[in-house]
């Protein structure tokens, strides 16, 4: 007979313990309030989950190609050469002084209109009336000396001629003869050369008269005083170099000086149409190419060349110095058909490109079209377009949440 066991329960709590006692079975029964908690926390991470997928590819979904056209409409393009000119008088003299001294008057202003010959200027006379009276007193000198030396050549012819005739009658000897004949030669030479003297004398005379006349500056022309570079008071030194004091133009025509670069010299002949504008000022005004200066300019390490049109200015509406932006024609066409610049990319005048033309499906059809002139907006299409036809001029790609290949916009 095996003894039997005295194990206790299994849910009797051991000796001496104090937790209380659970119901029946190992497994804890969970609140419901616990429960419904989690069940929310799963919804709002599914819904959470689905809205950042959505979002996603609504982002970064595939995008919509959209193409940008034009219409080919008719109109007028140039093509031209584009220079910076400056307004100049038609004809201008710089008047300068002569002679040396103060600027003793000045007898005009900027803007006074002034005749041919009128007195503008005049400069202190004292240096030149000073060099004058010399000149003379040295000019009476000589002539004082000149009698004395015509005299002496006088006697001198008189006693050759006498000691000759004696010596030809065995009367005197030779070296007699030889000694009259020697005073006569150096007299001749003294009247000679007192002579010679007399006349730079003369001329200094006459150039102190010119110095002291060039006191009194006049106009060499009509017309306006542009520019003035001295004052009164200022000391003018005339031996090394001409100072200039002003500046007359004649500005019923004016002259634009327009500096074009090497690169485009080539396409510019006289005879071309030309027209300007000036800054402020949306007035065109139009002429004709009369100069291409041969001589270049070198500004920057870049080479330009003037190339000079006239103006008619008779309500003086130009001014001197005035900045002009200048356009060159070298081609014109009137009533043609004409595609944005932008179409054709860097083609040039007569090549023949591919464009994509937008049929009105919304397909894209290539073309092979023919250029003409083209200035940098437009360009004349010779061939391979019609008008009111369309052509992509560029495209863009934005995001959205269309998944299709390709998306026309129709409208320019």
């Amino acid at each position: 007979m095996e003894p039997t066991s005295t194990s206790p329960e299994p849910n009797s709590a051991p000796t001496g313990s104090t937790r209380p006692a659970t119901p029946s079975g190992n497994r804890r029964v969970k609140p419901r309030a616990l429960l419904q908690r989690r069940s929310l926390w799963l919804i709002g991470a599914l819904i959470v989950a689905c809205a950042s997928w959505f979002g996603y590819h609504w982002a970064f979904g595939k995008a919509s190609v959209h193409y940008a056209t034009a219409s080919v409409e008719r109109g007028d393009v140039e093509s031209t050469v584009v220079a910076a000119g400056i307004v100049q008088p038609f004809n201008y003299v710089d008047v300068g002084a002569q002679t040396s001294g103060k600027l003793k008057l000045l007898k005009v202003k900027r803007g006074d209109q002034v005749k041919k010959n009128q007195l503008l200027a005049e400069i202190d006379p004292v240096l030149a009336t000073t060099a004058l009276t010399a000149d003379k007193a040295a000019l009476e000198n000589m002539t004082s000396q000149r009698s004395l030396k015509q005299a002496q050549l006088v006697l001198t012819t008189l006693q050759r001629d006498r000691n000759d005739t004696l010596f030809a009658h065995d009367l005197i000897s030779a070296n007699d003869r030889d000694i009259t004949r020697a005073a006569y030669k150096v007299a001749f030479a003294d009247a000679a050369s007192l002579s010679a003297q007399m006349e730079e004398a003369a001329a200094a005379v006459n150039t102190g008269k010119a110095n002291l006349s060039y006191t009194k500056i006049t106009a060499p022309m009509a017309g306006e005083v542009v520019s003035i570079s001295l004052l009164e008071g200022q000391t003018l030194n005339a031996n090394q170099q001409a100072p200039n004091i002003l500046r007359i133009g004649d500005i019923d025509t004016v002259t634009i000086w327009a500096q074009v670069s090497e690169a485009d010299i080539v396409r510019v002949t006289p005879g071309q149409a030309v027209y300007f504008t000036i800054l402020g000022d949306s007035v065109r005004w139009n002429s004709t190419i009369r100069q291409v200066l041969p001589t270049p300019e070198l500004i920057n390490n870049v080479v330009f060349y003037d190339v000079l049109f006239d103006i008619p200015n008779p309500k003086r509406e130009l001014k001197i110095q005035m900045t002009a932006q200048v356009f060159i024609v070298l081609a014109r066409a009137k009533a043609v058909m004409l595609i944005p610049a932008a179409a054709i990319g860097n083609a040039s005048e007569g090549a023949e490109v591919s464009v994509q033309v937008l049929k009105p499906d919304g397909s894209l059809e290539p073309r092979t079209i023919k250029i003409g002139i083209k200035s940098e907006i437009s360009a004349e299409v010779t061939s391979g377009l019609t008008e009111n036809e369309r052509v992509v001029i560029g495209k863009t790609a934005a995001p959205g949440n269309s998944t299709s290949a390709l998306s026309a916009r129709k409208g320019p």
